[in-house]
C-alpha cells in the first residue's frame, strides 16, 4: 500500500509537470499528451525507477482509458462539421484503410515491419482529434472550411478504427447471435441519443443545472453512470469497452450542446484532462519498453517507415478532396490527418492486454506517434505561415 501511495504521489506530480514542460520553449510546442508519456519513460522502470507498475495504478489507468474515449466521443460533434465532409472523410478513410493493409503486407512480405495486420492498419488510420481540436480553435480555423475537413477527417479517424477494435473483438457466440447483440447495442445507444437531445429542450434541463452548483452534481453522474453502463453493455454483447465509452461520450455530447452545457462539459473535462486521463498517458510512458528501441538494429527504420506509412496513407485518397481543399491546403491536410498518438497508445494497450502484440512492437508503434504529434502539427502551421494562409 505505501508504494501503491508512493507511486500516485509521482504520477501526480508529473501529471502536473506536464503542461509546464509542454509550454518550454514556447517555440516549440510540446503536445502534453507526449510530456506526460515522457516524463512516464523516465521516472519508469527503464530509466530512473522511481516507479512501478502496479494493479492499483493500472486500474486508474484503465479508467483514464475509457475517460479519454469518452471524452473523444463528446468531442464529435457530426452536425456541426456537416454532411459533406464528414461523406467525403468517411470515402477517404476507407479508402486510406485499404492502402494500409496493402502497405503493411507488403513490408511484413519484405520482413520490415512485424506487426498485427489489423491493429497495424487501425493505427495508421488513426487521427488525434483531440490534439488538433485545441490546436484549431487556438489558430481560429475551428469554423472555417479547412477546419471542418479537417475535424471530419479527425472524427472519421477516430471512429473508424474505434469500431474496427470493437469488431476484432472474438464473439463465443454464433455470428448471427453476435449480430443481434451488436444491434441490440446500437439500438439501446441511438434510443439514449434520442433521451439526451428529448432532455435538452425540456424544463428537465433547468432542475439538473441548478444541481451543478450543488454537491449534488447530478448531470454529472448522470453521464459517468451512462458511460458505465454502455462500457457494461458493449462487453456484454461482445464489443469492446472501447466502444461503449466512445458511445456515452457522444450521448453526453448530444445532451450537453449549447451554452446551456458549457458547465457539464467543463466539469467532465476537468475529471478526464485534469485527473484520469493524465494517468493513463503516464502509466502507459511508465509501461513503455523503451530497451525494446535498441534491441533490434531495426526498431529505428520501422519508426521512419511508419512514419512514412501515416503520411502515405492519408495522401493517397486526396483525390476524393480535390473540390474540397485549395492546393495550398493539401500538404498541411495531410499533416494534420497523419497527426495520431491518443489513439495508437490505446490500440497499443488492447493489443498489449490481448497478447496480440509485443511489447518490442508496441514500443515501436507508440514512438512513431510520439514523433507524428511533436512534429506533424508544427510542419503543417508552419507551411501554412508560409504560404501566406490563416494560422
Amino acid at each position: 500500500m505505501e508504494s501503491f501511495r508512493t507511486d500516485l504521489l509521482l504520477i501526480a506530480l508529473m501529471a502536473m509537470l506536464a503542461p509546464i514542460l509542454a509550454e518550454v520553449p514556447k517555440s516549440f510546442r510540446m503536445p502534453i499528451v507526449v510530456a506526460e508519456i515522457l516524463l512516464g519513460i523516465v521516472a519508469g522502470p527503464q530509466m530512473l525507477h522511481l516507479a512501478e507498475p502496479s494493479l492499483v495504478v493500472d486500474a486508474l489507468a484503465h479508467l483514464g482509458l475509457t475517460f479519454l474515449i469518452f471524452l473523444v466521443g463528446m468531442e464529435i460533434d457530426l452536425g456541426k462539421i456537416g454532411i459533406r465532409p464528414l461523406t467525403v472523410g468517411a470515402l477517404g478513410w476507407t479508402l486510406s484503410f485499404g492502402v494500409a493493409i496493402v502497405c503493411v503486407l507488403l513490408f511484413q512480405a519484405m520482413g520490415l515491419i512485424h506487426l498485427p495486420l489489423l491493429l497495424a492498419a487501425a493505427a495508421l488510420t488513426t487521427t488525434a482529434l483531440g490534439v488538433l481540436v485545441p490546436i484549431l480553435r487556438d489558430l481560429g480555423e475551428i469554423d472555417t472550411d479547412f477546419g471542418k475537413y479537417v475535424l471530419a477527417s479527425g472524427a472519421v479517424g477516430e471512429l473508424g478504427p474505434m469500431f474496427l477494435l470493437s469488431f476484432m473483438a472474438i464473439p463465443s457466440h454464433g455470428n448471427i447471435l453476435h449480430t443481434l447483440f451488436v444491434l441490440s447495442f446500437v439500438a439501446i445507444t441511438l434510443i439514449a441519443a434520442n433521451l439526451a437531445v428529448r432532455v435538452r429542450s425540456s424544463p428537465l434541463l433547468d432542475r439538473l443545472a441548478r444541481s451543478m452548483q450543488s454537491s449534488g452534481q447530478l448531470p454529472v453522474r448522470i453521464c459517468i453512470a451512462l458511460q458505465a453502463l454502455l462500457i457494461l453493455l458493449a462487453g456484454k454483447f461482445g464489443l469492446d469497452i472501447v466502444m461503449g465509452a466512445l458511445a456515452s461520450g457522444m450521448v453526453a455530447g448530444l445532451a450537453s450542446k449549447g451554452p446551456e452545457g458549457k458547465a457539464l462539459r467543463s466539469k467532465l473535462e476537468a475529471i478526464g484532462y485534469g485527473f484520469l486521463v493524465p494517468i493513463f498517458f503516464v502509466t502507459a510512458g511508465i509501461h513503455f519498453d523503451l530497451g525494446a528501441l535498441w534491441a533490434s538494429p531495426l526498431a529505428p527504420l520501422q519508426i521512419i517507415i511508419l512514419l512514412a506509412l501515416l503520411i502515405l496513407v492519408r495522401s493517397i485518397p486526396l483525390f476524393v478532396y480535390r473540390r474540397s481543399l485549395s492546393p495550398a491546403d493539401v500538404v498541411p491536410f495531410i499533416l494534420y490527418s497523419a497527426t495520431g498518438l491518443p489513439l495508437i497508445v490505446v490500440i497499443t494497450e488492447i493489443g498489449l492486454s490481448s497478447g496480440l502484440m509485443s511489447s518490442e512492437r508496441a514500443a515501436v508503434l507508440v514512438s512513431a506517434g510520439m514523433i507524428s504529434v511533436l512534429a506533424f502539427p508544427i510542419l503543417a502551421d508552419r507551411l501554412r505561415i508560409k504560404l501566406g494562409l490563416p494560422a
